[in-house]
């Protein structure tokens, strides 16, 4: 990681290390560096300046506490004097120096990155991992409303580099399993090397490569396959003829010391309850009267994880967050606590289906599975112990055909369901998985159609206005905004999509399987229902958050982008949405058969897109789905024709 440098005396502040007892969840949190006034001393309202905080947190479990006996491998790591569990995470908070909200809002890194800052203040990634200069925290949005923010390092297989946010978790020595690879390289280079996420055991002979085309496709091992181990955590693969640049390469091999990753659920929960508490030893300086926690697609799958396993509970029974977000999750969780577990897996249409990320329970309610034989749901462990946090779940368009986001409002026959009174699930129409703020239409060699721009950040600032509102002052959020099944619009996958050129759907999506891992490979055993979101005639979702760009259109946007030929044609590009701009004039759109309206068919004069887009605004305010600045600044763009984000 990349350290700041100290603008207070370095004997103040340099390794400034405290340290507790044996008993304490945090035994040891050691400042590395501080910078105040952070951010080159630009001022947030009435909160004034930022000060921001390097740290490593140090924390110590109880294998016999029934709060960490639910760490896969616990039992089995290396403890310290004291009997106890250790594991290292690292830290970094940027707080107001005048007061604040009294809330701590933390974020779980997504693959070690900070995405906060890109999704509520609209800045670039390089800029939401240095938050060094004044522009590093784009609107201001964050540190305006006066929230104290932190990150908090999860993940303990990620490999060291700047702007990387880890945990160090223990390893089991002279544990040996089966552990499985897939890589995906999207090129056609040969030979070409990808790392293993264990060491590969002693006798690495057993491990067999195997290829296929699709994810359902046959595992085949053609005589011009071949690969060799270069060291105990690589391979180089020597790529056969026959298959494009989208082929599946999946090892299965015996590897060695397995890392206890679930400790990783564990930091979070024990350095935000540190963070909470009012003591002199906490760098905040005083106590936080309430948190909330914050995940992004990964993470935010790794955060629907820490409430089922538990860990929203601390050592002493205290509840950890009153409130979580977790974004563009889908029904999806994280494959981090068990043995060999690897937390960056995302299961999608061509990639990572069958590791164990995304099986039952899918949504927070608790229910009968008939497939599985089980009964479970996110809000099981919690509801036993009152400490169910709020909860905002916020999808993108994407996470219906590639996250299976269906399921969070049916049951696993695909009947419509109620959510549970604490939670609220809003899709942004017509977004993709994520997508930078800056971002335009572009072209990737991967996939078949020009890529979707939409970027979520104008809603996502409105609802975590009313989250807290919900939270602090008992005021009702918006009802929830997302497609169901009462209302019918969430359809069968096998509903038509509308005949738009340049727009062809091919009917693929991510099914949700019932998986058996006790098999190498694992073997499909069931199959859930899976249902998509209804379309109207410009292929737009019909329910959903509309924000002005997708209400008041000049192209159809979609959460789902083809794989392109040569690519693994068929299957859907991972995490990305496509976009097909709109014929300028009637004319254009019949040669085209196009039987979406044109531009100037829907807006004889640019005044009338403007007062479109100014009315579209105005029902999103009456709302509280979207804020004043927003709303300004949505009117400016339509009127400088940047709105669609088509062009700069």
């Amino acid at each position: 990681m990349k350290w700041i440098r100290m603008r207070r005396p370095a004997a103040a502040f340099a390794a400034m290390c405290f340290c507790f007892p044996a008993g304490a969840e945090v035994t040891q949190f050691s400042v590395i560096a501080t910078d105040r006034p952070a951010l080159d001393g630009r001022s947030f309202g009435a909160y004034g300046t930022a000060e921001k905080i390097i740290a490593r947190a140090t924390i110590a479990v109880d294998p016999n506490d029934p709060h960490d006996a639910v760490i896969a491998d616990v039992g089995l790591a290396p403890r310290n004097a004291q009997g106890r569990v250790e594991a290292t995470a690292e830290v970094v908070i940027l707080r107001p120096t005048r007061g604040g909200n009294g809330t701590l809002l933390l974020e779980l890194p997504n693959r070690g990155r900070k995405l906060m800052p890109m999704l509520f203040d609209d800045v670039a990634e390089a800029a939401a991992q240095r938050l060094e200069h004044a522009g590093d925290a784009g609107l201001g949005f964050l540190l305006d409303q006066g929230y104290t923010l932190a990150w908090v390092g999860w993940q303990g297989d990620l490999p060291a580099g700047p702007d990387v946010m880890r945990v160090q978790v223990p390893t089991i020595p002279d544990v040996t399993g089966v552990s499985r690879e897939e890589f995906v390289f999207d090129h056609n280079r040969s030979p070409v090397t990808a790392p293993l996420t264990y060491p590969a055991s002693a006798m690495p002979g057993d491990a067999v490569l195997t290829v296929r085309a699709h994810t359902d496709d046959e595992r085949q091992r053609p005589s011009d396959l071949s690969f060799r181990f270069t060291d105990e955590r690589r391979i180089e693969i020597t790529r056969p003829a026959g298959f494009d640049a989208g082929a599946i390469y999946e090892l299965v091999y015996t590897a060695r010391d397995p890392m206890v990753l679930g400790l990783g659920f564990a930091a979070v929960r024990d350095v935000a309850t540190f963070l909470r508490q009012g003591t002199a030893d906490n760098p905040l300086g005083r106590p936080v009267q309430r948190a909330y926690a914050h995940g992004v697609s990964q993470s935010g799958r790794a955060l629907r994880d820490f409430l089922y396993w538990g860990f929203n509970e601390d050592e002493r029974g205290r509840l950890v967050f009153e409130a979580m977000n977790p974004h563009i999750a889908g029904t999806r969780r994280s494959f981090t606590n068990a043995r060999f577990a690897q937390p960056g897996r995302n299961p999608a249409s061509h990639t990572d289906r069958l590791y164990p990320a995304d099986q039952f329970p899918f949504t927070y309610a608790v229910m009968d599975d008939p497939v599985s034989g089980r009964k479970d749901g996110l809000l099981l462990r919690c509801r036993l112990t009152n400490t169910c946090p709020k909860i905002f779940q916020t999808d993108s368009n994407y996470e219906f055909f590639g996250a299976r986001a269906s399921l969070l409002v049916t049951d696993t026959h695909g009947d419509h369901i109620d959510l549970p009174a604490e939670v609220r699930a809003y899709m942004t129409a017509g977004a993709p998985h994520f997508s930078d703020p800056d971002a335009i239409v572009t072209r990737t060699p991967a996939c078949a159609l020009p890529v979707n721009p939409i970027h979520a950040g104008a809603p996502l600032r409105a609802l975590l206005v009313a989250l807290n509102e919900w939270v602090r002052d008992g005021i009702m959020p918006p009802s929830s905004r997302y497609p169901m099944r009462s209302d019918n619009t969430l359809v069968a996958a096998t509903e038509p999509f509308p005949a738009i050129p340049g727009l062809a759907y091919t009917g693929f999506y991510n099914p949700a399987y019932l998986v058996d891992y006790q098999t190498t490979p694992p073997s499909v055993t069931g199959r859930y229902p899976v249902f998509l979101p209804r379309v109207d005639g410009d292929g737009t979702t019909v329910a959903g958050i509309h924000i002005p760009a997708i209400e008041v259109p000049r192209a159809s946007y979609t959460g789902w982008n083809p794989r392109a030929e040569g690519f693994a044609s068929g299957a859907l590009c991972t995490n990305m949405g496509s976009v097909a701009p709109f014929a300028a004039t009637r004319a254009e759109r019949e040669a085209a058969h196009d039987p979406r309206p044109s531009l100037e068919e829907r807006y004889p004069t640019p005044a009338s897109y403007v007062a479109a887009v100014r009315a579209s605004t105005k029902r999103l305010l009456a709302e509280r789905l979207m804020l004043p600045t927003d709303a300004e600044a949505a009117v400016k763009a339509a009127e400088a024709d940047t709105l669609a984000k088509l062009h700069r």
